[in-house]
């Protein structure tokens, strides 16, 4: 398995890490584009990662940390698409995951935007059922929010 480089996204940091996961979310999330301020934002109050393989871009993932009672943490790993099906999102998701853990998830959710249908037979296979789909306003594409099958009740 190739080896790969994950960066921490910190909100005053380095802004070529800030420019790369922004790059990587806004190709894959292409109808909720995020400018600079809000990713500072995002990266206040959420885990943001660059991943590369070398010094070339790969994807990017985000950690929402546990806020409820329940415990419950959104991974979400974004892989570009010339980078899909060579094990790296599994990677970055085993790494995402592991982090959510340690930081005191334990329910896992994630987000996919329904027109990705990679993402989301990623998340599938790796355990994930549907609970939910909407559309946010002034959107027509549906997200659509999973648990991990363990968690779902």
């Amino acid at each position: 398995m190739p080896h790969l480089r994950f960066e921490a996204v910190q909100p005053d940091g380095d802004d070529a890490l800030r420019a790369d996961w922004q790059h990587a979310h806004n190709l894959i999330i292409p109808t909720s584009p995020l400018s600079a301020d809000e990713i500072r934002v995002r990266a206040r109050r959420n885990h943001l990662t660059v991943t590369y393989r070398g010094d070339m871009l790969v994807g990017c993932s985000t950690i929402r940390p546990p806020k409820d009672d329940r415990a419950t943490a959104t991974v979400i790993v974004r892989v570009l698409p010339e980078h899909r099906r060579q094990g790296f999102g599994a990677q970055m998701y085993d790494r995402a995951l592991t982090a959510a853990y340690e930081i005191g998830a334990r329910v896992i959710e994630t987000v996919v935007l329904a027109s990705n249908e990679e993402g989301l037979r990623f998340a599938e296979r790796h355990g994930f059922v549907e609970i939910d789909r909407y559309t946010l306003e002034g959107d027509t594409i549906p997200f659509i929010d999973l648990r991990l099958a363990d968690a779902a009740g």
